[in-house]
């Protein structure tokens, strides 16, 4: 394949106008051609200059990312210190360290369900676009080639930054990959999209808001990010323009995690885990944690103070395939019985804030402290030259840890990282569960484990619960929807074309079986992600999620599907009242029937807008199916599915 170098041949590529336009007219124009520049970069110093060796002790390097805001001078947006394991970038304003969820607008006039920049501002966004890339002309800036997806797919997509951004460069440079400047395909061209970032731009005009606008084009998306927080433009920002293309084309790209497990006796399961934002997505892929003596805990009781813990002398293997984002595409499902999924990403974007002690990870402590490249860490207390510690978070507020530190993590440096497709054996669902007994009657009334029909894991999937003290954004309070396909918060187009894109899904890969995992408690006891964990061990040894009858009990709440009536792994018995919360003493049948209404209430009014013409005739029976108060079986019926062993 022949190639160029882009910082002098790209008017040779087939760009876009508007790309184009800036490009050619910037101040300066940087190209990387190693992360090792992006970096240097974002300690406003020349490519190459930076020995960024883990013995240099000496290097106490500071550096702040500012721009002139009209009528109030320079803003501080950000600033980057240079650590010996890395960067570590902190915001001034605590409002800028997660996403908002209310961040993205739609700028086009394409179909859409989203708030556009006409019914928000008032306004078409023809305007401030304009100004957008004319104050784009007037930096220098960085331009960064990279693929969203799998580069083997190419969906060819540009970043466009200032480059006193460049921690934000090498952010997206580890999480979408990067190419370096004298690669760049000679055909390379925006299949996928383009990111503008003018951090100013958020003080000028939006009122200091965290905005990013999405404006779809006829074969590409233009993304303009308002503010410096990578989450809902560097991330969510490449998975919208996944989704867009998908829905162009006829495929999802997945909210999931995918692991592969070998057993101690050598049997292979692959499990993927999707779940809104903060539902164990991360978790799925890490080791399970244990206690200094080595037992595992499964829970502490929030009533009584009793804790519970067993022994598990030898865990599965794992092999982590996906983190975040996992591309379901045609050429890799086609004929295939179980749905196949290959990494969307080149990095992980891991949210630590559970790790806040030494030896909480053994594994990701020592690859952050001890990489084998710089690494960059956001929301993390370091002083200039010193150790950047994943549990050493900065505070919010005097005494109140940041809730969302992040560590970005090139996918390679994963240990026993495996490539994709994978195929799926099992697709689980998590959802986050607040302290549920008598004294307070909430929706935790799932086990650890649940069994679901398809039909009923569809609904899952367009009800997407965010679920209780969700990490990972600002506005977490109550029981609220992640959106269809736990993804609806990153789509650009309307809810009915992904409701029937996952029901297709689901349709197409018979053989994949689904099941529901709750986290962080269980009735009155907290588990964190213990119950996902020992779900993961308790199915690769099984094999699957495949159960003999009398294995299973169907839920009083018909919406949670069967529970295994017991759970043994490696010969020690997991308490019933992990699996069936009605047999907790803390869990009468009053708190189970609020907990068991509030999660139909919650499903009523989420299923409510895929009521639609243009929603599949089997999607309008499955609808009809929960509005008639079906039972297990009723939804078994609609999509017939072997849940039982032979």
């Amino acid at each position: 394949m022949n190639t160029i170098n882009f910082k002098k041949d790209f008017r040779r590529l087939r760009l876009p106008e508007a790309v184009m336009d800036v490009l050619t007219g910037a101040a300066d124009l940087c190209v990387p051609e190693s992360r090792e520049h992006l970096l240097d970069w974002a300690l406003g110093r020349k490519a190459g200059t930076t020995d960024w060796s883990p013995g240099n002790r000496e290097d106490k390097g500071q550096f702040f990312v500012a721009y002139d805001v009209p009528g109030r001078g320079p803003v501080v947006e950000a600033s980057v210190v240079k650590a010996r394991n890395g960067l570590s970038v902190n915001y001034p304003d605590p409002a800028m360290r997660r996403r908002d969820p209310d961040a993205m607008v739609i700028g086009d006039s394409r179909p859409t369900d989203k708030p556009t920049y006409v019914q928000r501002f008032g306004e078409p966004f023809d305007a401030v676009r304009r100004q957008t890339l004319d104050w784009m002309k007037t930096q220098q800036l960085i331009a960064l080639p990279f693929f969203a997806g799998p580069d083997r797919l190419g969906y060819g997509s540009l970043l466009i930054c200032p480059l006193n951004a460049g921690f934000f460069a090498a952010a997206m440079a580890d999480l979408q990959g990067m190419v370096p400047n004298s690669k760049v395909p000679e055909g390379f061209e925006l299949h996928g999209g383009v990111i503008f970032i003018a951090p100013p731009f958020r003080h000028s005009h939006f009122d200091g808001r965290q905005v990013v606008v999405h404006n779809r084009r006829e074969d590409h998306q233009e993304v303009f990010a308002y503010n410096l927080y990578p989450g809902p433009s560097a991330k969510k920002g490449v998975y919208s323009i996944l989704l867009d293309i998908g829905e162009r084309e006829g495929w999802v790209t997945n909210h999931c995690s995918v692991v592969e497990v070998l057993t101690p006796y050598d049997n292979q399961f692959v499990l993927m885990h999707e779940g809104a934002s903060g539902g164990g997505k991360s978790e799925m892929v890490e080791p399970i944690e244990r206690q200094e003596d080595g037992r595992l805990l499964l829970g502490v009781n929030t009533i009584t103070g009793e804790r519970r813990s067993i022994r598990l002398p030898e865990a599965c293997q794992i092999f982590p395939m996906c983190d975040d984002m996992g591309v379901a595409h045609p050429s890799d499902n086609e004929g295939r019985s179980r749905i196949q999924l290959d990494d969307a990403e080149a990095g992980w974007f891991i949210r630590v804030n559970h790790i806040d002690k030494y030896g909480t990870n053994p594994q990701l402590e020592k690859l952050s402290i001890q990489p084998p490249v710089p690494l960059v860490f956001l929301n993390h207390h370091v002083v200039p030259g010193g150790q950047a510690l994943i549990w050493e978070h900065i505070e919010d507020a005097p005494g109140v840890p940041n809730s969302n530190p992040r560590l970005v993590l090139p996918r390679h440096l994963v240990r026993n990282v495996k490539s994709g497709p994978a195929s799926v054996a099992v697709r689980s669902f998590g959802v986050r569960c607040p302290p549920t007994h008598k004294a307070s009657p909430q929706y935790g009334i799932l086990g650890i484990l649940h069994v679901l029909p398809p039909a009923l894991a569809w609904l899952w999937r367009l009800v997407a619960p965010r679920g209780f003290g969700n990490p990972s954004i600002q506005d977490s309070v109550g029981m609220q929807s992640e959106g269809v396909g736990s993804y609806w918060a990153f789509c650009t187009g309307r809810r009915i074309d992904q409701a029937n894109l996952l029901l297709r899904q689901i349709l197409q890969t018979p053989e994949t079986r689904h099941v529901l995992i709750a986290n962080q408690h269980v009735g009155a006891w907290h588990v964190g992600f213990m119950g996902e964990w020992l779900a993961r061990e308790y199915l690769a040894r099984r094999g699957g999620a495949r159960f003999r009858p009398d294995q299973l009990v169907p839920t009083r709440c018909k919406l949670l599907g069967w529970v295994p009536y017991q759970m043994q792994v490696e010969g020690t018995q997991i308490p019933r009242w992990f699996l069936d919360v009605t047999t907790q003493p803390e869990v009468d049948e009053s708190t189970y029937e609020h907990g068991a209404r509030m999660l139909h209430d919650f499903f009523a009014r989420e299923l409510a807008p895929f009521d639609h013409p243009e929603l599949d005739p089997l999607g309008r029976t499955i609808l009809n199916t929960f509005m008639d108060g079906a039972g297990q079986d009723d939804y078994l019926a609609l999509i017939p599915h072997r849940i039982h062993a032979d």
